[in-house]
């Protein structure tokens, strides 16, 4: 019988190390509470927004959260990147400079910032970033209105401001920029719009250019993947800069890892299950349980169902795996 995952109910502001497309291993630093963001994405695997803002505040206390993450660097378990992401746009914590500063002091390990790029017109947002290794913004369009259709921004947000934003704090920062580009079917894919956008970029100068899709459960079912042609085709367009990304394979996987695994898909095959019903289980944090329901989804392990308006998870009847 397969044991379930071991509960971590001690970390409220960090989560993994996950491995990461993009960031090896990586140690998530989650600062702001679920789900307060300046978008409302439609491709965005952690649902609707509760509280669409763009006003700075300190979400969450600092002291804690290095205390958290202090500890779990002691721990001496393998990490690539500490990257803060999570719950919402981490650059809406108004201290989240003081933080970079702060691990700085305390490691070597490189900081990443997961960020949808929307507040980068700030001058204080780019004062912030200065410090961290990488920053990875999204943008997805050049056009205001295909940014509305699939942001469902603040009001106040305009895509050329924050264009803008992108270019002033490439003027400013010595780290690396890793743009990622998200394409959704028939949405943003088409040839004239990517013309446009590699305008944008190139203005920007991006260190690398991320292209994705939708490859997770998305907050709307109308929110396809291109195929891996278009992918391919686009690619050729942003030039040698451009990468598509794809999943993180680590050379070894941790017994922890499969052991997390194996157990969240015990859980599922007792009964279905949403991501929230797994978390107050496991004690792990949402992001994390998506890592490896996305695994399940792809070996056809699993599947996701819809039920009075929430997303559930359920074993696939047949499977062999």
């Amino acid at each position: 019988m397969v044991k379930p995952p071991r509960k971590k109910s001690s970390s409220k502001y960090t989560y993994g190390p996950v491995p990461s497309r993009r960031l090896g291993h990586s140690l998530g630093i989650d600062i702001i509470p679920h789900k307060n963001c300046s978008f409302d994405c439609i491709y965005c695997q952690l649902g609707k927004t509760i509280n669409k803002t763009v006003v700075r505040e300190e979400y969450a206390p600092v002291e804690p959260i290095l205390d958290e993450v202090r500890t779990v660097l002691k721990s001496k378990v393998q990490i690539d990147y500490l990257t803060f992401s999570g719950s919402g746009e981490p650059t809406l914590h108004k201290r989240i400079g003081y933080l970079i500063n702060e691990l700085k002091k305390t490691t070597e390990i490189p900081i990443a910032v997961l960020t949808n790029g929307s507040l980068l017109y700030m001058p204080d947002v780019r004062n912030d970033l200065r410090n961290a290794d990488v920053v990875v913004p999204t943008l997805c369009t050049a056009d205001q209105k295909v940014f509305q259709k699939i942001h469902r921004n603040h009001a106040s947000l305009d895509i050329h401001k924050i264009i803008e934003g992108y270019i002033e704090f490439r003027m400013i920062y010595k780290g690396k920029i890793w743009l990622e580009v998200m394409l959704i079917k028939g949405i943003n894919d088409g040839t004239d719009q990517i013309n446009e956008l590699k305008i944008v970029i190139d203005r920007i100068i991006p260190d690398k250019i991320h292209l994705n899709t939708v490859v997770r459960p998305p907050s709307e079912e109308y929110a396809h993947p291109v195929s891996q042609e278009t992918l391919q085709n686009i690619r050729r367009i942003l030039g040698e800069k451009c990468e598509i990304v794809v999943d993180f394979k680590p050379k070894t996987i941790a017994a922890e890892y499969t052991d997390q695994l194996n157990g969240i898909a015990a859980i599922i095959a007792r009964r279905p299950i949403t991501i929230d019903d797994l978390a107050k289980i496991t004690g792990l944090h949402k992001n994390e349980i998506l890592k490896y329901i996305q695994v399940l989804l792809k070996k056809d392990v699993i599947e996701k169902s819809r039920h009075d308006q929430k997303e559930y998870y359920r074993t696939l009847r047949g499977s062999d795996d």
